[in-house]
């Protein structure tokens, strides 16, 4: 059969269901059935977008297929993009998120539908309707045909368990992930945890996804809306950095989601690694390394002096240096305290893609485009291990510092030994199928991480060349902790409460619902123990009467079959005797005809072997005679030509003669010897007739022994014939024994229809036994549950116990502010009193002026001076209320020099406060501005974007 391409529908797949016959898919969606290469049956299948017959399914799918666009539904087109066979039938793909399974069947139709397997819905997927409609690429199934594994275009891995229950009861099912959701796209950031057994990786498929290396699980994922370039784990294990292509996000790593807590405006940031303390972390943009405090989000400093793009950055292990690589071949040691460079190598004709450092900080290993591994220290080039034709990716080194683990191109691992040879001296695994993008090991030195293009993530166990596992120092026991956030634990409080309300009312519906069915079970039971008592007292009179046709049955049965067994042994012995004796008389014919032809073939192998041994000697005899005259002639000749030879010149003419003379004779010896060998052949054409005549008379012999067997073989068919005469008589036996049997059969189904009867009966008390001990159950569960009901309203009472001590304190502090509030009054009240004291002391203070001023007037003359003195005298000295006033302005001047100390004491915490609040005030402030000077010079890039595309437009308008 030759299925060819090209044709108005195209094969795109085929699976072989026998060796004769093959089922073929094409790109319109028919399945063509061939048998030798002839087309046998054929099916055209339609597009499927939502399961059939299945309600919910139908509107979930309908709500999610919004994101289709308009090409997808106007042609929906079915095409057939994968076929796998098993015993039954044949699976196949007829359009994206679905597998049908068709089965053999006996009608017209060779293969009928029997199964629709459906995509689950990706629920990590910011589109988990659209992650159920991939296209699938490959089906396979188990060698026990148990399971079936698909794999779809995004490399995602799908099983479906075939003899299950759903598959028998229901016609619509769904796949399950073989293990967990994996990444579609190449991984571009790897990162692991120093408290916690995980890692972080994050790929081009816009996801980030958290894995347990040590239960190999998949934790936490979530998919965004940009690509991510890389990721960091912070080393508690609680947060991570995710470089994205327009910011750089600070996310905690909650219970079951991953929760933005900060971002940074550092645009396509392709490097970013917290320090091994968590107390900062550092963001590559573009040529500047920028270190940030991650307590505050403060940028702390900006290492500046790349002149590439850094490609990849290290922090020491007590977080005291800094090395960093570049695409100009540069790498740098920072210093942080002092933000500037402590030892520089550049190489300017390589790549760095990776570095890694030892515990020490002393030994950089760095790789790149020119095909070595190189070991720096002290800012030289000490040591270049060559790749062998291969470029090397990633570096890794352990932290014991005695194995260096290196990605290459190929996918390939290779672990080496330190210190480094120049000697191609390591190990090599093969591991991806694209090139190692990541890194990393463990700080136990137990496992390897590696993650590549291909979209893979390895997890290597790291052993010792004796093969036990790499030991760490100390067993550290990983931390448990996880982040959850308060609204969480609000709706899952409210959820509980949610479920105590339903169960109480699941509880009384079961109440109700068991007492029903009490009740009927009950009046069901009474009406089947009444019937099942009629029809046994019916069976039992009937099985009384059936035993006893039975017997007597059985005796006459055991009559007939002893005098059937009597004549069937006296015709035995008959057959017997006679068979014997004429088997005896045969038998003595054919050994005397076996002694004639022995005796025959004797006789006639001694005549040939003497025949064969005189003509043997007859042609020695010729040989040699004829040998002898032709030595004779040959010596002839050569005296015949010597003598020629001497007499050529004289004789010239009788050397014509003689020439003429010996080829007569010649002539006549030939003829003479061969009327010789005729006649010799003659006699051995005679003596082949006598060896003829021989072998006639042997096959006429051989034909008598024949004719003797066929003799034989009639009287053994005789004996078979007899032999089936006693095998029928024995069959009509085994016919009266089956009749025998069939009846007392009929017997024991009447005895079990009776047992079933009971076992029924029997069931049913079972089945009211268990009703019974569910019944208890619910009791205990209710039981259970009122406990915990009344454990809750204890805890209940408890809060309203706390509520009313906190209302008694409320109360209690409400008084105490009333009463402070009085206090407030009466203190106002007498600042009050005093201020009228004080206005009314400034009138008279003033009035005094008045008078002082009247009597400094009459300072020349000294008798009006004095009267005016003492009129002042009188006036404001010897009133009754002066002595008072002057003893309470005392009073007064005290009391206010104290609430002047106390207002001078409210004003300097007032300025503290204002100093605070411009604080922090100018703070918001300035990273306000330097958050509007960021979006101002993206507002200005992406000008400069936008009239470098107008201006290609127009360069492509004023093109065409």
């Amino acid at each position: 059969m030759n299925l060819q391409r090209g044709q108005p529908e195209n094969y795109l797949c085929h699976a072989w269901l026998s060796e004769e016959e093959v089922i073929c898919g094409t790109d319109t969606g028919k399945l063509s059935l061939f048998e030798t290469g002839e087309l046998h049956w054929e099916k055209s299948l339609e597009y499927r977008k939502t399961p059939r017959n299945q309600e919910d399914t139908t509107n979930e799918y309908e709500s999610g297929l919004a994101f289709e666009d308009n090409d997808l539904q106007q042609h929906s087109l079915p095409q057939i993009s994968a076929v796998a066979a098993y015993s039954k039938g044949f699976a196949c793909s007829p359009s994206p998120g679905v597998v049908l399974l068709f089965e053999k069947t006996g009608e017209k139709e060779v293969y009928e539908e029997r199964q629709e397997i459906w995509l689950p819905q990706d629920q990590f997927s910011t589109e988990p309707k659209k992650s159920s409609r991939q296209d699938i690429a490959c089906i396979c199934f188990s060698p026990s045909e148990e399971m079936m594994v698909v794999s779809t275009n995004k490399s995602q891995i799908y099983m479906f368990t075939m003899f299950s229950t759903k598959l028998i009861r229901e016609k619509i099912s769904y796949f399950a992930y073989m293990n967990f959701p994996l990444h579609s796209n190449s991984v571009t950031g790897l990162d692991m945890c120093i408290w916690k057994p995980i890692l972080a990786t994050c790929s081009l498929d816009r996801s980030v996804r958290i894995w347990n290396y040590k239960t190999n699980t998949l934790q936490l994922c979530k998919e965004y809306q940009e690509e991510a370039y890389t990721v960091s784990l912070h080393p508690t294990g609680l947060f991570c950095l995710v470089g994205f292509s327009d910011k750089l996000r600070f996310i905690s790593l909650l219970y079951e989601d991953m929760h933005v807590l900060k971002e940074f405006a550092v645009k396509k940031c392709r490097e970013c690694s917290f320090s091994n303390g968590g107390h900062l972390f550092a963001a590559v943009n573009g040529n500047v390394i920028q270190i940030y405090s991650s307590i505050t989000f403060e940028n702390v400093t900006n290492l500046k002096g790349h002149t590439g793009k850094v490609h990849a950055i290290k922090w020491s292990a007590d977080d005291s240096k800094f090395v960093s690589c570049d695409t100009h071949g540069a790498v740098y040691e920072w210093n942080l305290s002092t933000g500037k460079k402590e030892s520089e190598c550049v190489l300017k004709t390589c790549m760095y893609s990776s570095i890694s450092l030892t515990y020490d900080a002393k030994i950089i290993f760095a790789v790149g485009s020119d095909q070595t591994l190189k070991e720096i220290s002290e800012s030289l080039i000490q040591h270049e291990v060559p790749a062998y034709d291969v470029v090397y990716t990633t570096v890794a080194v352990s932290r014991s510092g005695r194995v260096i683990f290196v990605g290459t191109s190929l996918g390939t691992i290779r672990a080496m030994k330190y210190p480094l040879t120049l000697k191609k001296d390591f190990s090599e695994y093969q591991a991806h199928a694209g090139a190692v993008t990541k890194m990393t090991i463990t700080s136990d030195d137990q496992f390897l991480l590696t993650a590549s293009e291909d979209g893979c993530v390895f997890i290597w166990k790291v052993y010792d060349k004796e093969g036990g596992a790499v030991k760490g120092e100390q067993e550290f026991e990983y931390a448990e902790e996880v982040l959850i956030m308060r609204s969480d634990i609000d709706e899952k409080s409210q959820a509980i409460l949610d479920l105590q309300i339903s169960v109480r009312d699941l509880k009384t519906e079961s109440d109700y619902e068991l007492r029903l069915k009490d009740m009927y079970c009950e009046g069901k039971i009474k009406a089947l123990e009444e019937n099942f008592a009629q029809e046994i007292d019916s069976l039992k009179t009937k099985h009384q009467i059936l035993q006893e046709e039975k017997e007597k049955q059985q005796l006459q049965y055991e009559v007939q079959l002893s005098e059937m067994m009597d004549k069937q042994a006296r015709e035995v012995q008959q057959l017997e005797s006679d068979s014997s004796q004429k088997l005896s008389m045969e038998s003595e014919k054919y050994q005397e005809l076996q002694v004639k032809s022995q005796k025959m073939e004797e006789e006639y192998e001694k005549q040939l072997h003497k025949l064969e041994e005189s003509k043997i000697r007859a042609v020695a005899e010729l040989k040699e005679h004829y040998e002898k005259k032709l030595k004779h002639k040959s010596v002839l000749l050569e005296e015949a030509k010597e003598n020629i030879r001497k007499q050529i010149e004289a004789h010239e003419e009788m050397e014509k003669q003689i020439y003429e003379d010996g080829d007569k004779e010649i002539s006549e010896l030939k003829d003479k010897y061969e009327k010789q060998l005729l006649e010799e052949k003659e006699s051995n054409m005679q003596l082949k007739g006598e060896i003829g005549v021989m072998n006639k008379r042997l096959n006429s012999l051989q034909k008598e022994l024949k004719d003797r067997n066929r003799d034989i073989e009639e009287m053994r068919l005789e004996q078979q014939k007899l032999q089936d005469i006693i095998k029928s008589l024995e069959k009509d036996i085994l016919a009266l024994k089956t009749d025998v049997k069939e009846r007392t059969e009929t017997i024991l189904e009447k005895e079990k229809h009776v047992y079933d009867l009971k076992m029924k009966n029997q069931e049913l008390q079972n089945f009211k036994f268990v009703l019974s001990n569910r019944i208890e159950e619910f009791k205990k569960q209710i039981e259970s549950r009122e406990n915990d009901i009344e454990t809750m309203k204890k805890q209940i009472r408890e809060m309203e116990e706390q509520l009313e001590q906190f209302r008694k304190e409320s109360v209690e502090l409400k008084l105490t502010i009333t009463q402070l509030q009085q206090k407030q009054k009466a203190t106002a009240g007498e600042v009050h009193k005093e201020m009228e004291k004080k206005q009314n002391m400034e009138t008279l203070i003033k009035r005094f002026k008045a008078d002082l001023l009247n009597c400094v007037r009459f300072i020349n003359d000294s008798k009006k001076m004095k009267d005016g003195i003492h009129e002042l005298y009188t006036k404001y000295v010897h009133q009754p209320g002066m002595v008072e006033a002057q003893a309470e302005d005392g009073d007064l001047q005290q009391q206010y020099k104290k609430q002047q100390e106390y207002n001078e004491r409210n004003l300097a915490v007032l300025r503290k406060k204002g100093m605070k609040d411009k604080e922090m005030h100018h703070t918001a402030y300035m990273r306000i501005m330097q958050e509007n000077m960021s979006l101002i010079k993206e507002i200005n890039d992406l000008r400069q974007e936008l009239r470098v595309a107008n201006a290609q437009v127009h360069d492509l308008h004023s093109l065409q």
